[in-house]
C-alpha cells in the first residue's frame, strides 16, 4: 500500500512528461527481435481479442497483429501511440491504439483473451492498481503476460546508478521489483490460478561504443534525459561516467560496437 502523502496526479502528470520527452522509436527499435520473440513464446491464435498494456511504438502489438489478433494498444505517450499507428499502416494491420492509463483502464471486465505488457506496465507507480486493473480486462481462463528487468539484471543495474544521482520519489516501490518472482506471485495472489515465470535475456546490439550509447540514451530516452535536466554541470558529468563505466564493464562487443545482454523476467498467468 502506497502512502497517503504521496500525491499521485502531479506524479502521473510527470511521467508522462517524462515518457514523451525524446524519441521512444530510436530506442525501442532495438529491442524489437525480443519483442516478437516474446509474441511467439505466446502462440497467440487468430482472433484473439489482445491488449497490450503501455504499448509505446507497438512492439507487442504490431507482431501480434501480424498473427491475425484484434490487437489494443495503449499508453500514456500520444507520439508513441503515432509512430505505433504509423508502423500498423505501413503493413496493412487493423490494430488501434489510444491514450490509456495502465491503472485506469477504460475497457469492460473480461473484454480481453491476453493483455501482456513488457517493459511498460512495471512504471506504473501504484503495482496494485495494476495487477487488478490487468486481471479485471482479462477474460477469466485468459492469458496475463509481462516482461519486466529484473533487479540484478543490467538495465536494473543502470536503474541503481540513476537513483544514486537522482533519488525518486520517496515511498514507492521500485519498477524493478516487477522482475522478482516471488513478488509477482504475492501481488497477482488468488486472481490467478497459475503463474509460470521464465529468467531470460534480451540482447541490446548497438553498432557503437558504450559513450556513444550513453549519449544515445541521453539524447532520446525519456527518462534518461529528465534525469540528467535535473542534475548540475557536475552531477551530469558524474551521471554520464558512471553509465558509460557499467556499458563498458557489461560490453560483450568489438571495439567500436557495444553488445550487452539484459535480464528480465518473463510472467505467463492464468486468470482465475
Amino acid at each position: 500500500m502506497q502512502p497517503a502523502a504521496i500525491a499521485f496526479e502531479p506524479l502521473k502528470e510527470k511521467l508522462k512528461e517524462t515518457w514523451m520527452a525524446g524519441d521512444f522509436g530510436q530506442i525501442a527499435r532495438y529491442s524489437q527481435k525480443g519483442a516478437e520473440e516474446f509474441v511467439e513464446r505466446l502462440a497467440i491464435p487468430p482472433g484473439a481479442r489482445v491488449l497490450d498494456v503501455a504499448c509505446g511504438t507497438g512492439n507487442l502489438a504490431i507482431p501480434a497483429a501480424r498473427l491475425g489478433a484484434l490487437v489494443t494498444g495503449v499508453d500514456i505517450a500520444p507520439n508513441s501511440l503515432e509512430q505505433a499507428r504509423q508502423r500498423a499502416a505501413a503493413e496493412g494491420l487493423p490494430a488501434a491504439f489510444e491514450t490509456g492509463d495502465a491503472e485506469r483502464l477504460r475497457f469492460p471486465d473480461s473484454s480481453f483473451d491476453v493483455v501482456m505488457s513488457m517493459f511498460g506496465a512495471m512504471f506504473a507507480p501504484r503495482p496494485e492498481m495494476v495487477v487488478a486493473e490487468l486481471c479485471r480486462v482479462c477474460r477469466p481462463g485468459g492469458v496475463i503476460a509481462m516482461a519486466n528487468w529484473t533487479p540484478g539484471g543490467f538495465v536494473g543495474k543502470t536503474f541503481g546508478v540513476g537513483s544514486r544521482h537522482v533519488p525518486p520519489p520517496a515511498g514507492l516501490a521500485p519498477p524493478v521489483l516487477w522482475g522478482d518472482a516471488a513478488v509477482v506471485r504475492q501481488r497477482f495472489g488468488d486472481r490467478v490460478s497459475e503463474v509460470r515465470t521464465v529468467e531470460r535475456t534480451l540482447l541490446f546490439d548497438y553498432p557503437f561504443e558504450p559513450a556513444a550509447v550513453v549519449q544515445f540514451f541521453r539524447s532520446y530516452f525519456g527518462p534518461t534525459m529528465m534525469a540528467f535536466s535535473r542534475l548540475d554541470a557536475a552531477g551530469q558529468s558524474a551521471y554520464r561516467a558512471d553509465l558509460e563505466q557499467l556499458w563498458r564493464q557489461h560490453n560483450e562487443g568489438a571495439e567500436g560496437h557495444t553488445r550487452v545482454r539484459a535480464e528480465y523476467l518473463e510472467v505467463i498467468a492464468t486468470r482465475a
